[in-house]
């Protein structure tokens, strides 16, 4: 047990405390249960020690020199008396009030994760780490204002696609956060941010480019580039899946006795597109790898083609297609359903389309096919009633 010594603690007796072999604690004579224990290496620790209620208590306040005799004397006194109303000796140090930066691991954790495709989360992951968290990652929650919010979307104003889906991905990290017990000040500093207008994208392959990139896809197949790589372009092209739909599917998801394709991890879930004739012959002239299962194979980590960005802009240079993306076959196809007069919810169901809003952007190629429509019905009965000396149609 350590030696028992009282004295009067101050800055000029406790500097002149030694101890030889073993450490001692010497208390304070004007409060009982206030020391401060000496080591042989001259560390110095104030302490206090009493019974309360729950028995004897003791705990350490601080080292000397980080504190003054004063401020531990005084420290000394709150814990002594917490004791005595049998509570710890020094209260609970606060929690770090949660930042910006916690909240975003817990959304990515517990709900992106959880109810997105990897593609989404992938997406989430690459926002936040570029633009949300290096603007207010290290802001407590309930100092973030419509102000920083403001100033975020603001910042990535060049690319408002962008901006946009910072915005739309803090205002959800924030209106689900009271529900986890994140504190936000009971406010979402999104609110009222308005998101600039986006220019949506409609590249539409005509006729003749279609023409010309099967032209160039036969000759790329002769040629050094992977049969794969051109059949999943082939694929694209007559489905209308999104790139990684294709490029994720495995020989388990074809089905032959249904007539489908098991689409796993679509967008919008996992979800089903015909097996047509076509695609089933690209799909039967495609040699099996031993050992991998994926329709698609490749040399990549994961064995599956992953990226065909470099070979499609290849063929586009070789077929002169301008401004193409492979995402565009997609609205091609939608494009060349509406002009075969497939209704709006049809292309919906073969696209995988959940929300009517997502299929509505190609209204307008179904009023330019109406417009058509009408101009040759009504050519077709002008020739009767107006006896201008054309054959009716």
């Amino acid at each position: 047990m350590p030696r028992r010594a009282e004295r009067k603690l101050s800055k000029r007796t406790i500097d002149a405390l030694a101890v030889d072999e073993r450490d001692a604690v010497f208390w304070d004579r004007d409060l009982p249960g206030f020391g401060v224990r000496v080591y042989p290496s001259g560390r110095q620790v104030y302490l206090v020690q009493t019974r309360g209620p729950k028995g004897s208590k003791r705990a350490t306040l601080g080292r000397h020199g980080d504190l003054t005799p004063d401020q531990a004397r005084k420290k000394a006194a709150d814990a002594i008396d917490r004791i005595k109303r049998g509570e710890d000796p020094l209260p609970a140090e606060p929690q770090p009030e949660p930042t910006v930066a916690d909240l975003a691991a817990h959304y990515m954790r517990a709900h992106v994760e959880v109810n997105c495709q990897p593609a989404t989360v992938k997406d989430y992951r690459r926002s936040l780490d570029l633009h949300i968290l290096p603007a207010l990652g290290e802001m407590a929650l309930a100092s973030v204002e419509r102000k920083h919010a403001a100033d975020l979307h603001y910042r990535l104003r060049e690319t408002p696609t962008r901006a946009n889906a910072a915005l739309k991905i803090l205002s959800h990290m924030f209106a689900l956060a009271p529900g986890w017990g994140f504190e936000t000040g009971g406010r979402n500093p999104c609110r009222f941010v308005r998101g600039y207008r986006e220019r949506k994208r409609e590249r539409f392959l005509t006729r003749d480019e279609y023409r010309r990139l099967g032209d160039v896809l036969d000759e790329a197949e002769k040629g050094r580039m992977s049969v794969y790589t051109v059949a999943a372009i082939r694929v694209l092209m007559l489905t209308g899946c999104r790139r990684n739909e294709v490029l994720e599917l495995k020989w388990d998801d074809v089905d032959r006795t249904t007539g489908e394709l098991r689409i796993r991890h679509a967008k919008t879930g996992p979800r089903r597109v015909p097996l047509t004739p076509l695609v089933a012959e690209i799909l039967d002239a495609l040699p099996r790898v031993e050992g991998k299962p994926w329709v698609f194979p490749g040399r990549g980590a994961d064995g599956r083609l992953v990226n065909i960005n470099a070979p499609w802009q290849a063929l586009c240079a070789r077929a002169g297609l301008k401004d193409v993306r492979i995402h565009d076959l997609r609205h091609s196809y939608a494009s060349r359903a509406l002009a075969l007069g497939e209704s709006l919810t049809t292309i919906g169901g073969l696209l995988g389309h959940t929300k009517v809003r997502t299929t509505a952007r190609y209204a307008h190629l179904a009023r330019d096919t109406e417009i058509a429509a009408s101009a040759k019905i009504g050519a077709s009965i002008g020739a009767h009633v107006l006896h201008d000396g054309t054959e009716p149609a």
